[in-house]
């Protein structure tokens, strides 16, 4: 009888994704559109429909990511610490997700000087809303344990 060894780490990145695959199925397409268009919507591309579609599909990847991570750090809501303390605890990520979030701009934008600061506000928005949005919805799953 042979007896698999696995390694703690696995483990949790085995749970974790699984935690993240379950967060993601609550996680509504539609929203994602909406919120470009509501963001981003005053921002013009230059480069025709099908460059608008890849710019939208990158911030479509970052708001995954922001709002993984503020379902990952729910947990510290569902034990009673509040939003903005639990947010302030992955402050280097989230800022880095909105950098990048913001340098991608800035490339189809060609860094337009006038523009730069409304585009990096907008990007902070951005990224802020799916975190909060990613937080509520780990916190819910978590009070419903279905994490």
């Amino acid at each position: 009888m042979h007896e698999v060894i696995t390694t703690l780490s696995a483990k949790r990145r085995e749970r974790q994704i699984r935690y993240e695959r379950n967060l993601l199925q609550e996680l509504p397409i539609e929203a994602l559109k909406k919120s470009f268009q509501s963001h981003f919507d005053s921002f013009r591309i230059n480069g025709g429909a099908r460059m608008e579609q890849s710019v939208e599909e990158g911030c479509y990847d970052v708001a995954i990511e922001a709002y993984l991570l503020g379902g990952h750090y729910s947990r510290f809501g569902y034990y009673g610490e509040p939003l903005e303390q639990a947010k302030k605890r992955c402050e280097t990520e989230l800022k880095h997700i909105t950098d990048t979030l913001y340098n991608f701009w800035l490339y189809w934008t060609f860094g337009k000087d006038t523009m730069q600061e409304s585009i990096y506000y907008t990007c902070e928005q951005f990224t802020d809303y799916w975190w909060t949005y990613g937080f509520k919805k780990g916190e819910q799953r978590r009070k419903l344990r279905l994490h």
